[in-house]
């Protein structure tokens, strides 16, 4: 069987099961790697086989890290960490630039928090706002919305990003760095859009129930700024330096660097910046924190991290099929066909395969609504491919930011955040349509105007 045909029987079946047959991702995913394995050349003892050897290797890669990061979501909200920054951004901008100190929480929470959590977390305080200033209250939704949006796709160790930057190859110190840098002109440029969407629908709050809104923690109840940040800082730092050192030490440079670097340090950062240690070490510190502002019973202690596995257990699920999945379209042979087809180095060709990227997520996200799901099915698709740093004539990182793009658009009826905005904010399915679809797929777009800008820029080939 020519190996296209397999691709895109690989890929109908995937959302095909979820969206015909209502099938969670992951049996989908599975379903469709043993498909696609059996259909790919290779001994039939080994074609099953294989599906779970493929399942295992992934989740050795990325397992860890996805388990460590829901817990110190977890930490950051039951210890008033994510309280706490929140707060401080609102001070320090003032209750006039409510809005932005909202998508800045929410963009900065998103990194280590699940984007429904940040969104249960944020939408009380800017309901709570608007009780106070009685407007903007569109602007302050759809902000924070896109905060967490931006952050949740493009930067790990949230498991979609982490997912891509794993199979394409991409360093996750580089992942990370160039998220939050293409992140960040995106965010405020998503900003204005949120702004203009706020000004065209003036909806006013909606009660949500019939009991009282829950009051927030009082101040002195909150650990100060410092520690509250250091579990989402910490990683993040000890991350991307060791990126850095390893690529002075590595680079054209390397000779001349090799002695300016110290042996110690070298070996320092290879060890704390490894995703898993660095990781690790932030949920020691988000426990420690919940314990000295908290004062849980070992029990509840271990309610905590208990209730963060199990959230993370169904997205680690998915994530790991989707790799197996990847693995197997890999098998059917299409990376010569593909090869040919493109050939390697032009700058047209790259652009064409950034776009495609962008495209194929978005199309799987409007397809089945999950934003990990397309980064998951759109990137087996290109690394089945075999996609290089040479086809593109720019850095992979850049097609994992054009596929982290694309899985925000659009968010519509079949996407669970869809609804938690609508419900929570107490929009209805219109007005949902009118302010939060617009607004995400407005970021999507801008997004991939600012990765495509960078990879002409500075194509760090």
């Amino acid at each position: 069987m020519h190996p296209l045909l397999i691709l895109l029987i690989g890929v109908v079946t995937v959302i095909g099961l979820i969206l015909v047959l209502r099938l969670n991702a992951f049996l989908a995913l599975i379903m469709a790697a043993i498909l696609v394995s059996l259909l790919a050349p290779g001994a039939w003892p080994a074609k099953v086989a294989r599906v779970g050897e493929a399942f295992g290797s992934v989740a050795g890669k990325i397992g860890i890290v996805i388990a460590l990061a829901a817990i110190i979501g977890q930490c950051l909200m039951e210890s008033g960490a994510a309280d706490r920054i929140v707060r401080s951004l609102l001070r320090v901008l003032g209750e006039s630039r409510a809005a932005a100190a909202l998508l800045a929480a929410g963009f900065v929470l998103s990194i280590p928090m699940f984007f429904d959590t940040v969104i249960f977390l944020l939408v009380p305080l800017a309901r709570s706002l608007w009780r106070r200033t009685r407007k903007n209250y569109v602007l302050y939704i759809t902000a924070l919305a896109a905060g967490a949006a931006i952050t949740h796709t493009l930067v790990p160790p949230t498991p979609g990003p982490l997912f891509v930057a794993n199979e394409l190859k991409v360093n996750l110190g580089m992942m990370i760095i160039m998220g939050l840098v293409v992140g960040a002109p995106t965010a405020v440029l998503g900003f204005l859009v949120c702004k203009a969407i706020g000004r065209r629908l003036d909806i006013p709050m909606r009660p949500i129930g019939s009991g009282p809104e829950p009051e927030p923690l009082p101040d002195e109840r909150l650990p100060p700024l410092w520690i509250a940040v250091a579990p989402v800082v910490l990683p993040v730092i000890l991350i991307s330096a060791n990126t850095t050192v390893q690529a002075l030490a590595s680079g054209p440079a390397a000779a001349e660097s090799a002695g300016r670097l110290p042996e110690w340090l070298r070996a320092t950062t290879s060890i704390v910046g490894d995703p898993n240690m660095a990781l690790l070490l932030a949920v020691i510190v988000g426990l420690v924190m919940l314990v000295r502002y908290r004062r849980p019973s070992l029990k509840g202690l271990a309610r905590t991290t208990e209730t963060a596995l199990m959230s993370a257990g169904v997205i680690l699920l998915i994530t790991v099929g989707g790799g197996a999945f990847g693995a197997m379209l890999r098998e059917s042979g299409v990376q010569g066909w593909v090869r040919g087809l493109l050939g390697e180095g032009t700058r047209s060709a790259g652009i064409v395969l950034l776009l495609s990227g962008f495209l194929a997520s978005s199309f799987v996200k409007i397809a089945q609504g999950s934003s990990t799901v397309a980064m998951i099915t759109a990137t087996s698709l290109f690394t089945a491919l075999g996609v290089s740093q040479e086809m593109l004539g720019c850095h992979l990182v850049y097609l994992a930011l054009a596929i982290g793009c694309g899985s925000l658009v659009c968010s519509w009826m079949n996407d669970s955040g869809f609804w938690i905005i609508a419900r929570m904010c107490g929009l209805t399915e219109v007005e949902t349509l009118k302010s939060w679809t617009v607004a995400a797929a407005s970021v999507g777009v801008l997004g991939l105007l600012v990765t495509l800008t960078l990879a002409m820029v500075m194509p760090l080939t």
